[in-house]
């Protein structure tokens, strides 16, 4: 980016308008309550109830909203345009964007004077200690495979600890009634297939729709358990090899414009047509932005409609 005298200059200022990071406005502010967060990159005090939400991931999206906490600013990942629709007609108006998941810009985060920023060390590890100079900041590990301790580490951090807890606990029941209510679901094989702009992936037991398939009890193709790989998240597969998708059910998602142009000219093949998913009808296009990067509850409930709504 080379703009760090740029960048200094607009944190200076950000720091200058916020008094002592989280006390923007000084009156009674000045002695708001805090408290202590232990995070991935160590522990940070964060206001008890923060008002001015930054945050940089996806996921981060959707827990802040299904936590009635509308961000004030977001980075967005870099294939999408726009926040997500699954929350309704103007649940995400008013969001500024501040960058791309894996180069947040701070002067724009600077500029809308935060109280808190969620992050995740994944994708902002080397933007840390700059973003602890605009806000109080607090970051997860990874993303994807521990959605579920991030969501109450988050819901922590924005004074939603309790209700975090509630909500994870309703859709985890939600999840055994809706497994429950498909036939035979831990037999049936269950593919998850994501087309990218170059290449196309098989999702695993770790990824984040892999975990709620499991959380349904539902069986997977054994070429999706991922065994003898550290990472169980996602696997790649050429368009030649695409045959190794198959499974009793096929669910395909596309990541961007791109990604769905690819997935377009691929479906339309012989050897997509050769599934045996396919052949029988059992195919089905689902939303990328809840199936793949919403990563959170309420995205994760999106997953249950649609798992109840063509296996159930």
């Amino acid at each position: 980016m080379h703009r760090r005298l740029l960048l200094t200059a607009a944190i200076a200022a950000g720091l200058a308008l916020t008094g002592c990071g989280n006390t923007a406005d000084g009156g009674d502010k000045d002695t708001a309550a805090t408290v202590e967060i232990v995070h991935a990159m160590g522990t940070s005090k964060v206001p008890a109830a923060p008002q001015r939400v930054v945050v940089l991931d996806t996921d981060k999206v959707d827990t802040a909203l299904t936590l009635g906490v509308k961000p004030v600013g977001a980075a967005r990942a870099g294939e999408l345009t726009g926040w997500p629709t699954y929350f309704g007609a103007g649940a995400t108006d008013g969001i500024t964007e501040v960058g791309v998941l894996t180069e947040p810009d701070l002067e724009a985060i600077a500029g809308l004077k935060p109280d808190l920023i969620l992050g995740s060390k994944f994708r902002q590890e080397k933007f840390y200690a700059e973003l602890s100079k605009i806000a109080p900041t607090v970051f997860t590990e990874n993303v994807g495979k521990t959605w579920k301790e991030n969501f109450l580490l988050d819901g922590r951090a924005l004074g939603k600890e309790q209700q975090a807890k509630d909500l994870l606990a309703a859709y985890e029941k939600r999840a055994d009634e809706v497994g429950a209510a498909i036939p035979n679901a831990a037999a049936l094989k269950i593919s998850i297939v994501r087309f990218m702009p170059d290449h196309i992936r098989v999702y695993g037991p770790e990824s984040f729709s892999g975990i709620v398939l499991g959380d349904a009890g539902l069986g997977r193709p054994e070429r999706q358990l991922l065994a003898g790989k550290d990472d169980k998240r996602f696997d790649k597969v050429s368009a030649e090899r695409v045959t190794e998708v198959d499974g009793d059910f096929v669910f395909v998602a596309a990541y961007g414009e791109k990604a769905a142009a690819e997935q377009q000219k691929i479906t339309a093949g012989p050897l997509w047509a050769g599934l045996g998913a396919v052949k029988a009808g059992k195919t089905q296009v689902v939303a990328d932005e809840t199936w793949m990067t919403g990563i959170g509850v309420t995205a994760a409930n999106k997953i249950l409609d649609d798992l109840a709504k063509y296996l159930g």
